[in-house]
C-alpha cells in the first residue's frame, strides 16, 4: 500500500492521478447518492476485529426464559480489554416508540473500558437504561438502545421453538431482529471524551468506530436471545438457527436529522472521507489491471448488487424509483463492460453519461471492491487534526480570489430569490435533537444553527468586495477588526482553500432542501445499505447484513459481504 504522503505526491505532474473535480464530487445529490465500499467503517472494523482475532466471550449472561436480564461481554483486543454491557427489560406494547422522544426501550447497552466488577455494574443498572435521563463516567465509551422488530423477533422465536428455520423470504423483507434508535459517544451525558478514546485506545481510534463495535455486538446478541428465548419455550424441538441465516440478519437504524449538521460542523473531516474515497478510485482508474479473472468478478458483483436492489423492500416511492433506475444501470453497465471493458476511465466516463447518479457512484463502490490491494489501508488516514485557522496576513485580494475560485458555487446562488431562505436549522430544547424550521411559519430563527454555510460565503463575500473598493491594499486582519462578526466564516474560508475537496456545494437554507442526500452521505460512510426512506427527514436502513459472526472470528476471512444476498441467491447470482 503507498503511503499517504507518497499518493498525494503523484497527484501534481505528468502522471497526476485522475482525481474527479471538487464541482462533480462535492455536489449535494451526488454525496446523497454514494454507497458502502471497503472504506466503509463497518467493512473497516470487521477487517480488524478478524485479522486481529479479537476474542471475545460471554462472561455474565443472566437471562430468564423470556430473554430480560444481563448480559456482559468482554472484549480482548491487541491493545486493551473492553466490556459490552446489556440490559434487556420488558416494553410493553404502549411504550413501544422508535422516536428520539422515546423514554423506555426493549434494549439498552454500553460499550465501557476494562472489565465490569458488580459495584460498577450496579452503577450502570442504575444510569445505562434511563439513556439522556441518566449519567454515566468516562469509562463508557458509547451508550445506545434499541427496540424489537415487531414483524421479525417473535416470528422467528416461534420458529426456531417449532423446530423449523425462518423463511428467508421474510427475512429479506426486514433483515433485523432489532433496531437502534440512537448510538451515542464522544463525550455526551459524561462519556469518554473523543481527544481521550483516540489518543489511549488505539482500537476505537478512528471515526465512529466504538460506535459501530457496539452496532456489531449488538447484532450478535440479537441472535443469541432469540435462540435462548426459544430453547428456553420447546427445549425439545428447539433447533439452532442455520449459521447462513444468522449471517443474513443484520442491525436496523432509524436516523433522522440528528447526524445532518454533522457533514457541515466538521468539514475537514468530512473532506478527508471523500479525499481518501476519490483517491481509491484515482489509484484504480491508474493502477487497476484488468484481465478475464476482473471481468468475470465484476460481471458477478454488478449482478449480486442488482440483485441485493430488488432484494431491498420500501415503501417510499422515490426510493423505489431510484432502485429500479439502479437495476436498470447495473443491467446496462454488464452489456457496456460485456462488449468491451478495456479501461476504467472510459467505462466511468459512459455511466456518467448514462446513467443516473446512484448508478455511477455503485459503479465507483464495485470498482473499488475489485482492488483490495490498492484500496485497504487508506482508512488509516480517516483520522484528521480539525482547526480552522485564521491567516491574518493574507491580502485582501487573495481571500477574494479563493472566495472566487473554491465558492463559486454559493455566489451562483440567488438567495433573493423566493424559496432561497425558507427554511432554518435549530435544536429541539426538549431532545437537543437537530429540527427544520419555516421562517414564514416557525419563531425562533434567532436560535438557528449555523448551518447556511452557503449564504455567510456569499453576504462575507458582499462586505468584502465593499471593503476592497475603499481599501484594497489592507489584509485580513484589518478587515476582521472591521467586521468582527465575520471571522467565523474567514476561517471557514481560508481553511477549506487547504483541503482537497472542502464544503458541500449546497444551499442548506432552500425551501426544496432535501435532507436525506445528508443522511445518506453520513450513512454510506458507516457502510450501511437498504435504504427506506420514512419521509424527507428520516430513513430506516440495514447494517452489518451479511457480516461475520462473533464464532467465525479466528477462522480463515474472506471478506465477502458486500451488498450481501439472501440465502440461496448467492449462487444464481
Amino acid at each position: 500500500m503507498m503511503r499517504l504522503a507518497a499518493i498525494k505526491a503523484s497527484l501534481t505532474g505528468r502522471n497526476a492521478l485522475p482525481l474527479r473535480p471538487v464541482s462533480q464530487v462535492m455536489d449535494l445529490e451526488r454525496l446523497g447518492a454514494m454507497h458502502q465500499s471497503r472504506l466503509s467503517f463497518m467493512r473497516t472494523l470487521v477487517r480488524r476485529i478478524m485479522l486481529e482475532r479479537w476474542q471475545i466471550d460471554t462472561v455474565r449472561l443472566d437471562l430468564c426464559a423470556d430473554g430480560y436480564g444481563t448480559v456482559i461481554y468482554e472484549i480482548n483486543t491487541p491493545q486493551g480489554l473492553f466490556s459490552f454491557v446489556i440490559f434487556s427489560d420488558y416494553l410493553s406494547p404502549e411504550e413501544r416508540n422508535d422516536r428520539v422522544i422515546a423514554s423506555k426501550w426493549d434494549l439498552t447497552m454500553a460499550l465501557v473500558e476494562g472489565r465490569v466488577e458488580d459495584d460498577y455494574l450496579d452503577f450502570l443498572r442504575q444510569n445505562v437504561p434511563l439513556q439522556e435521563a441518566g449519567r454515566v463516567d468516562a469509562r463508557v465509551f458509547v451508550l445506545s438502545r434499541a427496540n424489537r422488530s415487531a414483524r421479525n423477533f417473535d416470528y422467528v422465536v416461534e420458529q426456531l421453538a417449532k423446530g423449523e428455520q425462518p423463511d428467508v423470504a421474510q427475512i429479506a423483507r426486514v433483515g433485523y431482529l432489532y433496531r437502534t434508535t440512537a448510538v451515542y459517544g464522544s463525550g455526551k451525558l459524561g462519556m469518554a471524551d473523543w481527544d481521550k478514546v483516540s489518543t489511549r485506545y488505539p482500537d476505537f481510534a478512528r471515526p465512529f468506530a466504538a460506535e459501530m463495535f457496539v452496532c456489531f455486538m449488538l447484532r450478535n446478541f440479537s441472535l443469541l436471545q432469540v435462540e435462548h428465548i426459544a430453547r428456553q419455550r420447546a427445549p425439545r424441538q428447539f433447533v439452532p438457527m442455520k449459521t447462513e441465516i444468522k449471517r443474513y440478519f443484520g442491525i436496523g437504524n432509524s436516523t433522522g436529522l440528528g447526524m445532518a449538521p454533522y457533514l457541515i460542523n466538521h468539514p475537514m473531516l468530512i473532506n478527508r472521507w471523500v479525499e481518501m474515497r476519490e483517491l481509491a478510485l484515482a489509484l484504480v482508474r491508474t493502477l487497476g489491471h484488468i484481465d478475464d479473472a476482473v471481468r468475470r468478478q465484476f460481471d458477478a458483483l454488478l449482478a449480486r448488487c442488482a440483485r441485493h436492489m430488488a432484494e431491498t423492500v420500501t415503501e417510499d416511492q422515490w426510493q423505489t424509483e431510484n432502485n429500479l433506475r439502479v437495476i436498470a444501470d447495473l443491467a446496462a453497465l454488464r452489456e457496456q463492460a460485456g462488449a468491451a471493458l478495456d479501461s476504467w476511465d472510459a467505462l466511468l466516463a459512459w455511466s456518467e453519461r448514462h446513467c443516473s447518479l446512484q448508478g455511477q457512484e455503485l459503479l465507483v463502490s464495485v470498482m473499488l471492491e475489485l482492488y483490495p490491494q490498492l484500496v485497504d489501508g487508506l482508512d488509516d488516514y480517516y483520522c484528521v487534526e480539525e482547526f480552522l485557522d485564521l491567516d491574518p496576513l493574507m491580502p485582501l485580494q487573495k481571500l477574494k480570489e479563493v472566495i472566487e475560485r473554491r465558492y463559486d458555487w454559493a455566489l451562483k446562488i440567488d438567495f433573493s430569490e423566493e424559496g432561497a431562505r425558507d427554511i432554518f436549522w435549530y435544536r429541539s430544547e426538549e431532545k437537543m435533537e437537530p429540527r427544520l424550521g419555516q421562517c414564514a411559519l416557525d419563531s425562533g430563527k434567532e436560535k438557528q444553527m449555523a448551518l447556511g454555510v452557503g449564504y455567510a460565503v456569499f453576504k462575507c463575500y458582499e462586505q468584502l468586495c465593499e471593503y476592497i473598493e475603499e481599501q484594497p491594499e489592507h489584509t485580513t486582519a484589518r478587515f476582521m477588526v472591521a467586521r468582527p462578526k465575520l471571522r467565523g466564516i474567514v476561517r471557514r474560508i481560508q481553511s477549506m482553500d487547504r483541503c482537497v475537496y472542502g464544503d458541500i456545494q449546497a444551499n442548506l437554507l432552500a425551501k426544496d432542501i432535501l435532507p436525506m442526500h445528508l443522511l445518506r452521505a453520513k450513512l454510506s460512510f458507516f457502510g450501511v445499505s437498504k435504504f427506506d426512506p420514512r419521509s424527507r427527514l428520516w430513513v430506516r436502513n440495514t447494517m452489518y447484513q451479511g457480516a461475520p459472526l462473533l464464532e467465525d472470528i479466528g477462522k480463515t476471512y474472506n471478506e465477502d459481504w458486500f451488498m450481501p444476498l439472501a440465502p440461496g441467491q448467492q449462487g444464481e447470482a
